[in-house]
Order: structure tokens, then C-alpha cells, then sequence
């Protein structure tokens, strides 16, 4: 009797280590796929990036009589926008760009950071979260435009996306914005766009980490009243006073991304000076 209890009770443990290792070995080989997978995306994407560096022309560009400065209300004569509006802007060839993706609607440099690429838009705020500039399926994604932006109308708030990738590609560097080091530079407080329709130049004016909402991401507006109380919200919600005012007139470009699985990291400027394109060159 004793004996066949023993021999059931080494049955069971054996039972037990053979289910614990086949366990072990299946996470084994699942961890090594998906390190593989993300180590040929990045692969992917690092080839891609330097295919865009060869084909992309980027050029800065003076003022000229089609610049325009974005008047600003209330502005101290030591605020940084004075220095800022002498920043040349960036203007972009998109005819070898839209060869590779025929969705690129801009490009966009952030200051202090490694964002500096095309971006693309879809219908939907989902297909470049797996999707590549090239279309190809990737888990790194690619910078894209809210699908309800249109560059060519009167956007009250322009919204950029992508991943907050580990190796710092995509909007991986956008953490930045929240560290001492790129907060203490007022050199980095200024984002370029460059769009078939006009070259851009914004001053930032929050930053902030936030658990996921989506009430910085509107894009309709009913009345200028109820837009300066959303600009102000975002204002107060910057986790650094960068002393600047927001106007019922303004326009917000805001760049999104994660923090982690639970938090985003948020940008918000706003538009200063601006010079309209030739569109019929441009396309």
C-alpha cells in the first residue's frame, strides 16, 4: 500500500516537472520569437529610415514676402518668441517620398529630440500603429495625422501619433520633452512642419505625462469661447511653465505618444509663423 502511494506521488511529480519545463520551454521560444520580431523591426525601419534620408529634399528657407508672422497678444519683449519667429523654416520635396508612399502628407522636426521623418495618414487612427512608411506590416509603425486632420483646411488642433519605441525611433525621444536637460534649453521649444501646403514653424508651450484619455485629441470646436477653454487646459496641464500665453485664435499642433502601458507622453505648440506653398509644385 505504501508502495503504491509512493510510486503515485513520484507519478505526479514527475507529471508536474514534465508540464513546468514544457511550460518553460514554450515561453522560452515565445520570448525568443518576439525579441527576433523586434529586432527585425527595427531592422526594417532603420533601412527604410536611411532610404528616406537619401531620397528626402530638405531645405531651410528664409523669409520672404509670402512669410507670415502669427501675430501673438500680451508677448514681453524677453519672451522667446521674438527669437524664435527668426527661425528659418523647413521646406520639403514630396514628389520621391510620395514614390514610397503615396499617403505622406508632411514632414516634422522636434527640437531636442531624434524626430526628424515624413508623416503619413490613413482613414483611421489604426493602420500605421502596425504599418510602416513603406506600408509593410511592422510593430514599430510610423508617425501618422489624426485621420479627421485635413492639412489643407483650417485646423484648430493638428495631431500627430506614434509609438514610443524603446530604441528611441518614431516618438520614442519624445520623453525627452520631460527631462531637465531638454527643458533647461529654451532652443528646443520650437517644432518644424513642412506640408505640400505651407511650411510651419510652432513654439511649444506644454508637456506633460498623463494616464490614457483623449480629451487633448479634439478637433472640432463649437465657438471660440469653448477652443480658449480647451487651450487653456492644456496650458495648465503642462508640468513646466514655459510663461507663454494662448489665444481663442491660435492653432495647437499636438504630438501624442506612450509613456508606458498606461501613460502618454504630450506636447502641445502653437502656430507662430507660417509661408504658404505653390501647391501645383508641390504635388
Amino acid at each position: 500500500m505504501e508502495e503504491t502511494k509512493a510510486k503515485k506521488k513520484r507519478l505526479l511529480t514527475l507529471i508536474f516537472l514534465i508540464i513546468t519545463l514544457s511550460v518553460s520551454i514554450a515561453l522560452l521560444v515565445f520570448s525568443g520569437f518576439k525579441i527576433l520580431k523586434w529586432h527585425n523591426d527595427n531592422k526594417d525601419i532603420l533601412d527604410l529610415t536611411q532610404k528616406i534620408e537619401e531620397v528626402a529634399k530638405i531645405e531651410e528657407v528664409k523669409d520672404n514676402e509670402g512669410t507670415e508672422i502669427i501675430e501673438q497678444e500680451n508677448i514681453s519683449n524677453v519672451d522667446p518668441y521674438w527669437d524664435y519667429i527668426k527661425v528659418p523654416l523647413i521646406n520639403v520635396d514630396f514628389d520621391e517620398l510620395k514614390k514610397i508612399n503615396d499617403t505622406t502628407v508632411g514632414w516634422i522636426q522636434v527640437k531636442g529630440t531624434n524626430i526628424n521623418y515624413p508623416f503619413v495618414q490613413a482613414n483611421n487612427n489604426s493602420f500605421y500603429l502596425s504599418h510602416s512608411f513603406d506600408k509593410s506590416r511592422n510593430a514599430a509603425g510610423w508617425v501618422f495625422l489624426d485621420y479627421r486632420n485635413k492639412l489643407d483646411k483650417n485646423n484648430k488642433n493638428t495631431i500627430l501619433y506614434a509609438h514610443g519605441r524603446l530604441d528611441t525611433t518614431m516618438f520614442g525621444s519624445l520623453k525627452n520633452i520631460l527631462t531637465n536637460g531638454w527643458l533647461r534649453n529654451k532652443d528646443n521649444y520650437i517644432v518644424k512642419l513642412s506640408t505640400p501646403y505651407e511650411n510651419t514653424l510652432w513654439q511649444v508651450f506644454s508637456v506633460y505625462q498623463i494616464p490614457t484619455t483623449s480629451d487633448y485629441i479634439r478637433v472640432e470646436f463649437n465657438s471660440d469661447e469653448e477652443f480658449l477653454e480647451f487651450a487653456n487646459m492644456l496650458k495648465e496641464r503642462s508640468s513646466f511653465d514655459f510663461d507663454t500665453t494662448v489665444s481663442a485664435y491660435d492653432k495647437i499642433l499636438t504630438l501624442s505618444t506612450c509613456f508606458n502601458s498606461t501613460d502618454k507622453v504630450v506636447l502641445h505648440a502653437k502656430l507662430i509663423k507660417k509661408e504658404t506653398r505653390n501647391v501645383d509644385n508641390s504635388q
